[in-house]
Parts: C-alpha cells; structure tokens; sequence
C-alpha cells in the first residue's frame, strides 16, 4: 500500500499544483494538498501516523470535511462535464476523499494486523 499512498500523494500534489491560475486557488489548494500530506506520511513516513488521539482527530477532521464537501460537490455529470468547473471540482474532491480513506485504512485499519511491520522484518 506505500505505492498506493505514494501515488495518491504524487497526483494530488499535482492537483495542487494545477490550481495557480483557479479564482479560488489558495481553497483548492488546500483541498488537495492537505491529502497529499496524510498520503505522503502514509507511504514515506508510517512512523508518524501512530495512532495517539491528536493525530486521529486531525485526521477524522480532514477525512469529515472531505466526505461532507464531495456529498455538497457531488457531481451530476451533464454531457461536457469537463467544461463545468463544478464538476471538475466535485470529482477532485471524491479522488481527496478516497486519498484519504485509504492513509486510514493503511495506517489504522484491521488489515494491518496481518502485515508485518517494517521493524520486525530488520
């Protein structure tokens, strides 16, 4: 999953990016690369995702505001969709939010039981 989040941090790091000539760049920025973040720490620095209450509860903030803004945004998909900014955005926020819910999965999730940790292998 370190090349999931690590692709995940690198495309979202390039919506951001994309978002210099956007009226509401520094939102949408933000939008993007707050994900890109948490994926970034998921796949480089697993060691700072422990679960301890701070880090959980900005990233349950982050993964709320994210779920709420894709169900606002959520995109209705006209014909020439891709002309409608709305649209775009609605989708974008959707790839934030499955950005997202996969850092939580990797990070706390059930599955992590079966994995053996990087230590354990040394």
């Amino acid at each position: 999953m370190r090349y999931v989040n690590g692709f995940f941090c690198v495309m979202l790091t390039l919506f951001a990016l994309a978002q210099y000539n956007d009226p509401d760049a520094v939102l949408w920025f933000l939008i993007y690369a707050i994900p890109a973040a948490w994926a970034g720490l998921a796949a480089f620095r697993p060691d700072l995702l422990a679960p301890r209450p701070p880090t959980i509860g900005a990233y349950a903030l982050c993964l709320a505001a994210a779920v709420l803004g894709s169900v606002y945004l959520w995109p209705s998909l006209p014909e020439n969709w891709i002309h409608v900014e709305e649209e775009r955005e609605g989708l974008g926020l959707i790839i934030a939010t499955a950005a997202l819910i996969v850092v939580g999965w990797t990070s706390w999730g059930t599955i992590r039981k079966f994995w053996p940790s990087r230590a354990a292998a040394r």
